[in-house]
C-alpha cells in the first residue's frame, strides 16, 4: 500500500467544543496509529484540528508520532491554512506526515492566490443544492438580522465594532436604560480583566464589587431583566456566547465551515438574512459544481463541515506524490 489516510474525529480536540480530555474519540486518533503499523503503508497521513496540539490533549499527537517513530516511520507535522491553499475561508489544519525511508524531504507548501467570499459565491443561482431559506420577517431571528452588518456577530463578551450586543436590539432582548447600558459594558470589561481561574477567558463578577461600585438598585434590575444572572455571591452577563448570527463580508474569507453553516443563528449571508446554502458551503469549501450531494438536509451540511476541503488535500497530495511516492 502507498498512502493510509486518517482523519479521525475532532471534537475531543477541538476549542469549539467541550474539550474533555477522555473523550472517548480522542482515542480513534491512536488507533489509525495501530492500524498504519500493522498495514505498514508507504505513506501515512493523519489529519486533525489546532486544538490538537494544545494543552493536555497533545499526549495524543505525541503518543501517536513515538508510536510511528518506533515503528520505523520517520514523521514531520504540516500546518494547512485555507486562506493560503487557495480556499476562501480561514480553516487550519494540521497534518502528520509519517514516511517508510530514511531520506528527509523539504516539504513546503507554496501558498495560492488569496481568495474572498465573493470569489467563491458569486454566480450561484441556478446550481444544484441551492436553495436558500429567508428567515421570516415576523420572527425574532430576522430582528437580529436586521442589526448584523458584514463583519459583525452577536456576542455580549467582545467590544469593539464587530460586536452587537443583546442590548443593542431592545426589540427582542427589552429595553435598557443608558446607565444600565453603561454598567453592562463596564461588566463586559470587568469579567475578563479580574481573572480568578486559569481557564477560560472570563470569570464572573463579586456581587458585593458591583454593588459597591454600581449600587444595589441597578443590579438588580438588570438581573430583573434577564441581562445578568445571579451565580452564588457571583453575577455573569447572560448569553456569554462568543458569538452567533456571524455576518460575513464578501471581501473576506470565510469563517471555517463546520456542520451549522446553514443555520442563521450561528452564520449569516453577507446581504441576505438567511444561513449558506449546501451549494454555497461546498463552494466555500472549494467542492466543485460537479459534486452533488445528496441525502436529509442536515447529513449533507455534516459532510461538507466534516470534510477536508479538496483543494487543502490536493495541494498535499501533489507534494507526497511528487517528493516521496516517486
Amino acid at each position: 500500500m502507498d498512502v493510509l489516510l486518517s482523519g479521525s474525529p475532532c471534537q475531543g480536540f477541538s476549542t469549539l467544543g467541550k474539550r474533555h480530555i477522555d473523550d472517548p474519540r480522542n482515542e480513534l486518533l491512536l488507533l489509525s496509529g495501530r492500524i498504519a503499523l500493522k498495514v505498514k503503508p508507504k505513506v501515512f497521513i493523519v489529519e486533525n484540528v489546532p486544538g490538537v496540539l494544545s494543552g493536555a490533549h497533545k499526549k495524543y499527537w505525541d503518543t501517536l508520532q513515538d508510536m510511528l517513530r518506533e515503528g520505523g516511520y520517520q514523521t514531520t507535522e504540516i500546518h494547512c491554512k485555507g486562506i493560503e491553499m487557495g480556499i476562501a475561508q480561514t480553516r487550519v489544519r494540521i497534518f502528520l506526515l509519517a514516511w517508510k525511508s530514511r531520506k528527509n524531504f523539504n516539504l513546503i507548501i507554496r501558498p495560492s492566490k488569496r481568495k474572498v467570499l465573493k470569489d467563491v459565491i458569486s454566480n450561484i443561482n441556478g446550481t444544484i443544492n441551492h436553495n436558500p431559506k429567508i428567515i421570516p420577517k415576523d420572527s425574532e431571528q430576522y430582528l437580529i438580522c436586521k442589526k448584523i452588518k458584514a463583519g459583525q456577530k452577536l456576542s455580549n463578551v467582545r467590544s469593539g465594532p464587530r460586536a452587537v450586543h443583546t442590548w443593542d436590539i431592545p426589540e427582542v432582548y427589552g429595553f435598557t436604560t443608558i446607565k444600565e447600558k453603561t454598567v453592562l459594558e463596564a461588566m463586559l470589561l470587568i469579567r475578563r480583566q479580574r481573572r480568578v481561574r486559569d481557564y477560560g477567558d472570563a470569570d464572573p463578577i463579586p456581587v458585593s464589587l458591583l454593588h459597591r461600585q454600581f449600587g444595589k438598585q441597578i443590579i438588580r434590575s438588570l438581573e430583573f431583566k434577564g441581562y445578568i444572572r445571579r451565580l452564588d455571591k457571583h453575577y455573569d452577563l447572560t448569553n456569554t456566547f462568543n458569538g452567533k448570527f456571524r455576518r460575513m463580508s464578501w471581501d473576506e474569507p470565510s469563517n471555517t465551515v463546520d456542520t451549522r453553516f446553514g443555520e442563521s443563528k450561528y452564520y449569516l449571508h453577507p446581504e441576505e438574512h438567511r444561513g449558506f446554502t449546501i451549494r454555497e458551503a461546498a463552494r466555500i469549501q472549494g467542492f466543485p459544481d460537479t459534486f452533488i450531494f445528496e441525502g436529509g438536509e442536515r447529513d449533507q451540511y455534516k459532510m461538507i463541515g466534516n470534510a477536508v476541503p479538496p483543494p487543502m488535500s490536493e495541494g498535499l497530495a501533489k507534494i507526497i506524490k511528487r517528493q516521496i511516492i516517486q
